[in-house]
């Protein structure tokens, strides 16, 4: 059965190194096949992971949505429409590498009511979704778009924070956003970022309520790496910053 990673948190904090790390922690444990998901409007994932599908010729999922629905005047008539859109992102949004395969979400969102799109995007993603063992979302604060586009049924769930009271806030927000929309998911963990003070441990967890995992430890040839657009998947597997992610994920019922 197919687990799903969902990792959050507000710009700055080493929420995106976070799932770098994290494919290198299930590609060296041999959890394939994996599956990258960059729903971030950043898309700074396929960087990190040291790969470039627009130079391979893919387009986002955003893109293939667009054309195939708008600007192409697409019709239910026919092949259905999450098969019309599912070959598409086969064949034209999907990136497949040798150790996991990665979609780009994209931002170019269509506005208004498009719900035949929508829905057909949600079908044919729940159809390549369930082709991998393993699938790490790259998203922003929000998940108001996960339920609608991407995944509803989580099972793990990380907000990386930062050291101020707004990462605190965002926190008790996504929470609040979550139940909302109606995501269901098992667990929800707090991961204290780069710049997370690890004292601050339990009182994120007490004015939360939510489980802290531990943080990110601070690495300055990650740092270097991140900074000259070097993919995060080549780094020894002894440095600090891996060494902290692994060490979180060997606590996890889900992890492999």
């Amino acid at each position: 059965m197919t687990k799903t990673f969902v990792t959050m948190g507000r710009g700055g904090t080493g929420k995106t190194s976070f799932v770098s790390l994290m494919a290198r922690y299930f590609i060296e444990k041999g959890a394939t096949p994996l599956l990258l998901v960059d729903a971030d409007p950043d898309q700074n994932l396929a960087e990190m992971v040291g790969v470039d599908p627009e130079s391979a010729g893919k387009k986002t999922v955003a893109e293939l949505l667009s054309e195939t629905f708008i600007t192409t005047g697409g019709t239910t008539i026919g092949i259905p429409p999450s098969t019309r859109i599912e070959n598409r992102i086969w064949q034209e949004g999907l990136y497949e590498g040798k150790q996991f395969d990665l979609l780009s979400v994209g931002t170019k969102w269509i506005e208004g009511c498009y719900c035949m799109p929508d829905a057909a995007l949600k079908n044919a993603l729940s159809a390549i979704t369930r082709q991998y063992e393993y699938i790490l979302i790259d998203s922003p604060g929000g998940l108001e778009h996960l339920n609608r586009k991407i995944a509803s049924n989580v099972d793990t769930i990380f907000d990386v924070m930062g050291p101020s009271s707004k990462s605190f806030a965002h926190v008790r927000r996504a929470h609040r956003v979550i139940e909302e929309v109606g995501i269901r998911f098992r667990r929800l963990y707090i991961v204290g970022g780069y710049g997370f003070p690890a004292d601050l441990g339990t009182r994120a967890t007490d004015e939360t309520g939510l489980p802290y995992l531990g943080k990110i430890a601070a690495d300055t040839r990650l740092a270097e790496q991140v900074l000259a657009g070097k993919s995060l998947l080549d780094l020894p597997l002894g440095l600090p910053a891996y060494r902290s992610i692994a060490s979180m994920l060997d606590t996890l019922p889900d992890a492999p």
